[in-house]
């Protein structure tokens, strides 16, 4: 009588294995087609009271992939009022994380929510690959902040404007 471990019997065991963890891989693949193009990680107000500078931003992963020089663009919604503040960042291989940020900004209101429009482009900026929007409110209005910066410089010495009085 043979021995169980035969070599015709480990191959079909082996292959009987192999058929089991493909049939549990296929059945819980994630399916890139249903997953959007960006994850937001994060995003909201910017109050560096040292400079005297607002801004809103979010901070954008790339989930899913995009062809090389796509473009994020975000429109802010600009709490001054008028247009849209408009950026755009192309993407590249070198990074998947993109952080984008409105312009300095006048006027924020405490508690407001301020739109953000994201989409994403093809590398000519013509078509429209993924869009969402977004809204973000700060906790505090502009009239917290002071008129000019406390500090200048890269070391943060006083602005001698303030302290000559």
């Amino acid at each position: 009588m043979q021995g169980w471990f035969t070599p015709t019997r480990l191959v079909i065991a082996c292959i009987a294995l192999l058929a089991v963890l493909f049939a549990i891989g296929f059945a819980t693949r994630e399916d890139m087609a249903e997953k959007p193009y960006l994850r937001i990680a994060g995003g909201g107000f910017i109050f560096n009271y040292r400079l005297a500078d607002n801004h809103y931003g979010f901070t954008a992963v790339v989930s899913r992939p995009l062809e090389s020089g796509a473009i994020i663009e975000a429109a802010f919604e600009n709490p001054a009022g008028g247009p849209p503040l408009m950026v755009r960042e192309r993407v590249s291989a070198m990074t998947n994380s993109y952080a984008l940020r409105s312009p300095p900004l006048k006027g924020i209101a405490a508690h407001k929510p301020y739109k953000v429009h994201v989409r994403v482009l093809d590398r000519e900026g013509r078509r429209e690959i993924w869009s969402r929007d977004l809204q973000y409110a700060s906790q505090i209005g502009d009239e917290e902040m002071p008129d000019q910066p406390l500090t200048v410089g890269p070391g943060y010495a006083r602005n001698p404007v303030l302290h000559e009085r």
